[in-house]
C-alpha cells in the first residue's frame, strides 16, 4: 500500500464511538432510515454471507465495525468497485455500480457523526439476491432461453495457470438474435475460474468449420451482456461453441468441472430485417501483441481501429492484468483533426471486468474513416499495491503473471442511412432539452 492511502487509512480507523454524540439525529442522516438502504442497494450483493465480500453487511452490528473503512472506500469510489472515470467521457451507463455524490456524502456524514443506528423501525425490510452459480440477470429477463456447457475438465487444487479449448455442439436450431448473453462458472471453481470466453464455429460452402464469431467474454466480476434494441447478434443455426477457459487453481479442487453460457433471445415480434448487425471483438492496444515491461518500470501502449463504414460503440470493457492501472478510448476525426475522450478508467483493478454499456442513445457514433485510440498504462513499481513482484520483468501473455493489453468492445455496424438517423434523433433530444430549459 502507498504512503498516502496507508496515511488515509490510518486517520480513518482513528475514529472512536465518543463521537457518536458530536450531534442529534436531527442533524445527521442514520444508519436505520438513509445509510441502510445506500448498503442494501449497493452493497450487499457482494457482501453477505457465502457470497465474495470478505464481510457481510446485511445488519447494523454488521456495518458499524466497518464505517470508518467504508467512509474511506467511497470517498476514493474504489467501492462499490466499477472502474470507470466520472469527470471525463460518456456518463450514461446501464447497470452503473458508481454511488452518486448524494449517496456519498450521506455515508460521510453518517459516519462524522459516530455512524449512529437511528429508530430501528425506519429500516427496510431484507432484500433477496441472487446466489453465487445463480444466473444475474435473471432477475431482469427469468431463466435463459437456451444454455451450452463445456465439456468437463479436471480442475486441481494447486498449480500454474491452465487452459481449458474444448469445442461442442451449441444446440442451436434456428438462427436467432441474442438478447442478452451471460456466461457462469460452476459455483464450486468460481475463484479459480480466471475467464471463459466463447466462439460460434460454424461450415463454410466447403464444408470446413470456421470461426463465425464471439459467443461471450467472461472475466471476474463481468455481469453480463444485453445488445440494444436495433442490433442483432447473431446465434447461428447447427453451429459448435468453441471455448477458451482460463483456471488459476486458488487451493480448491474441483472434479469435472463445466462452465455454462446462457442466451436470452430477442423476442418473437423482434424485426430481424431491419437489425443492424452487432458484434464483440478483441481490440488490441500494442502494436502487435507484444511488449516487455521492466522492474521498477512503467510502460504505456496503443492501439488503433478505424472502419470503412459509420458504427456504433454499445459497450467498451478494458482487460489488462496486476501491473494493469488505467486505460482510455478515444477517437480520431480526420476531417477535423479532432480528438474526443469517449470512456476511461484511472483505477483499473483486475478483480472486476465490467463490461461498461452506454445507455440507448448515449453510444459512441463513428463516422465512416473515424479511427478509435486506446490507450493503457502500467505501473510495475512497489507503488502498485496490486503488483505481485516489482523485481520482475513482465511481458505480454496468457498467463495471470504476464500482462495483456486489450479491450472487449461491442461494435454494431451501420449504413450511412442508420447512421445519420442516430444523428438526428440525438439532435432531436439535444433541441427539446433546451426548450425545456
Amino acid at each position: 500500500m502507498n504512503k498516502r492511502k496507508l496515511a488515509g487509512l490510518i486517520s480513518a480507523l482513528a475514529f472512536t464511538p465518543a463521537l457518536a454524540g458530536a450531534q442529534t439525529a436531527a442533524d445527521h442522516p442514520t444508519y436505520a432510515k438513509e445509510v441502510s438502504r445506500i448498503i442494501q442497494d449497493n452493497c450487499q450483493i457482494c457482501h453477505q454471507p457465502g457470497q465474495i465480500g470478505p464481510m457481510s453487511f446485511t445488519s447494523y452490528e454488521e456495518v458499524r465495525p466497518w464505517a470508518p473503512l467504508i467512509r474511506m472506500k467511497v470517498m476514493e469510489r474504489e467501492m462499490p468497485p466499477y472502474q470507470y472515470d466520472a469527470d471525463i467521457g460518456v456518463q450514461h451507463l446501464k447497470n452503473d455500480w458508481r454511488l452518486s455524490a448524494e449517496d456519498i456524502g450521506t455515508i460521510v456524514a453518517w459516519v462524522d457523526a459516530g455512524a449512529p443506528m437511528g429508530n430501528p423501525e425506519e429500516l427496510p425490510p431484507p432484500k433477496d439476491f441472487p446466489a453465487v452459480g445463480e444466473w444475474r440477470l435473471a432477475a431482469e429477463l427469468g431463466p435463459p432461453d437456451h444454455t451450452i456447457q463445456s465439456t468437463p475438465w479436471n480442475v486441481p487444487a494447486n498449480g500454474q495457470d491452465l487452459w481449458w479449448e474444448p469445442e461442442v455442439d451449441s444446440g442451436i436450431a434456428e438462427n436467432r438474435c441474442i438478447k442478452a448473453v451471460e456466461t457462469l462458472p460452476s459455483k464450486a471453481a468460481h475463484g479459480s475460474t480466471h475467464h471463459a470466453n466463447s466462439h460460434f464455429i460454424t461450415q463454410d460452402e466447403n464444408g470446413e468449420w470456421v470461426t463465425y464469431g464471439r459467443l461471450s467474454e467472461f472475466a471476474f466480476g463481468k455481469l453480463g451482456e444485453k445488445v440494444p434494441k436495433g442490433a442483432c447478434r447473431t446465434a447461428p443455426a447447427n453451429s459448435k461453441v468453441g471455448w477458451s477457459i482460463h483456471y488459476y487453481p486458488d487451493g480448491k479442487a474441483v472434479p469435472n468441472d463445466q462452465v455454462t453460457v446462457g442466451i436470452w433471445y430477442q423476442d418473437e415480434d423482434f424485426d430481424e430485417e431491419s437489425a443492424y448487425p452487432q458484434d464483440l471483438r478483441a481490440y488490441n492496444l500494442s502494436g502487435g501483441g507484444d511488449f516487455l515491461i521492466p522492474p521498477h518500470g512503467k510502460l504505456m501502449t496503443q492501439g488503433f481501429h478505424s472502419f470503412d463504414h459509420p458504427v456504433r460503440l454499445d459497450s467498451w470493457q478494458p482487460h489488462l492484468h496486476l501491473r494493469g492501472v488505467a486505460m482510455s478510448m478515444e477517437v480520431f476525426y480526420p476531417e477535423t483533426g479532432r480528438r474526443e475522450v469517449l470512456s476511461q478508467a484511472s483505477n483499473w483493478n483486475a478483480g472486476w471486468n465490467h463490461s461498461h454499456t452506454y445507455e440507448d442513445g448515449y453510444q459512441p457514433l463513428l463516422p465512416a474513416g473515424a479511427t478509435i485510440i486506446l490507450t493503457a498504462w502500467y505501473d510495475n513499481t512497489a507503488d502498485n499495491p496490486r503488483n505481485p513482484d516489482p523485481d520482475q520483468w513482465v511481458g505480454a501473455g496468457q498467463r495471470t503473471t504476464d500482462e495483456m493489453s486489450h479491450a472487449w468492445i461491442a461494435v454494431t455496424h451501420l449504413d450511412e442511412a442508420g447512421y445519420q438517423k442516430e444523428l438526428e434523433e440525438r439532435d432531436a433530444r439535444e433541441q427539446r432539452a433546451m426548450a425545456a430549459r
